[in-house]
This record gives structure tokens, C-alpha cells and sequence, in this order.
């Protein structure tokens, strides 16, 4: 919970916010952004009902890929090439992100510097701007420092993911926020809605 002050006349006012952690998933055609496409992503609010979705399929935006990473999204290149438009998605996105976050989104993955790469490229690319900021949070991270060992890496994915990981970004997403409520009632002290 963060506590913001306000300055009114003759007075402090302090007003609780709860921030809302959004957990995304991303899967790709290649490695990097720009030269490569985004082909769907997921995410949901940290919450325990977990119903609060998204899942954007966004087109490609260039003519590179990579058939081994196009393949591990389930989808071929001829249906990758009739999704949705990404300004599109990523404005629906950001209208969703408007209406479920409670102040401003945190975004939190199993791989941040993969996940966040992504989002932050087509929101800058296709908006102007990134609701989520310039940082990410790490799930894996947030599990080592609650066991005081870098070392745990996986195994969070291995004991508190209920949902089975196949790829389908809105279900890893869900997945990884079943391990991130699971480790908040392990003792993980984490404002979640």
C-alpha cells in the first residue's frame, strides 16, 4: 500500500493506494522487438478471483520470423497474419489496463526482460507512451528473496503454478499469478487487490 500526501490548506491528507499488479505474458515470433512481431500476449489483475483478463493477437509488423518461435505459440504464419491490428490492441490494452488498475499498473512477469520488452515497444511504438512506466517486477525474483536463496530460481513454477503452462499467454499469465497469491499467503508481504 502506498501513502501519498496531499497538501490542502492547513492540512495533511494522506491518502492509501493500493497498487495493482498486472501479470503479463508475452509470445513472440523472435527474439527483439521491431524486426521481429509480437504475436499474442495475456495478462490479468493480481487478485484472487483472477478475472480480470486480457488477450491481444496482434499481426505481424514486419516480414522477418523465425519459424521455431512462431511454432512454440501454437499458431502458423498464415494465422498469425489475421490478427487484429496492433494499434488497436494496444489501445483496447491500455483502455483495460485504465479501468482495472487501481493507480498505476505494476507489470510483473516470469521474465520481465522478455515480456516487458515487448509491451513497452508497442506501447511506445503505437501510443506514444507505456501505461506500466519503466520498470517490471520479476516473480522469481520477489520467491528467491522470500527464501533468502538466489539459487530457487523455478522452483516457485514447479510448487505454486496451478494452471498448467502451455504457451497460451492469458493461461501462463493466470498461472504465474496463482504462484505470486500463493507466495503472498506464504508471508510475501505484496499489496494485491
Amino acid at each position: 500500500m502506498a501513502i501519498s500526501v496531499i497538501r490542502g490548506k492547513n492540512q495533511l491528507i494522506f491518502k492509501t493506494t493500493t497498487m495493482s499488479y498486472i501479470v503479463v505474458d508475452v509470445e513472440s515470433d523472435g527474439p527483439i522487438p521491431h524486426q521481429y512481431s509480437m504475436v499474442c500476449f495475456g495478462a490479468v489483475v493480481a487478485e484472487p478471483s483472477l478475472s480480470k483478463t486480457f488477450y491481444g493477437k496482434v499481426k505481424p509488423i514486419s516480414t522477418l520470423y523465425d519459424p521455431q518461435a512462431l511454432a512454440i505459440s501454437g499458431f502458423t504464419r498464415a494465422e498469425h497474419e489475421t490478427f487484429d491490428d496492433p494499434k488497436t490492441v494496444m489501445e483496447n490494452f491500455a483502455e483495460w489496463l485504465g479501468e482495472h488498475s487501481k493507480s498505476r499498473p505494476i507489470f510483473i512477469s516470469d521474465n520481465p526482460a522478455f515480456d516487458w520488452q515487448w509491451i513497452n515497444w508497442y506501447f511506445h511504438t503505437y501510443l506514444g507512451k507505456n501505461p506500466f512506466g519503466f520498470s517490471a517486477r520479476r516473480i522469481g525474483d520477489l520467491y528467491c528473496g522470500m527464501k533468502m536463496d538466489a539459487g530457487l530460481n523455478n522452483e516457485w513454477k514447479r510448487l505454486l503454478r496451478k494452471t498448467t503452462h502451455d504457451h497460451n499467454p492469458l493461461n501462463d499469465a493466470i498461472g504465474n499469478a496463482e504462484a505470486l497469491l500463493a507466495m503472498k499467503e506464504m508471508g510475501l508481504k505484496i499489496p494485491l487487490h
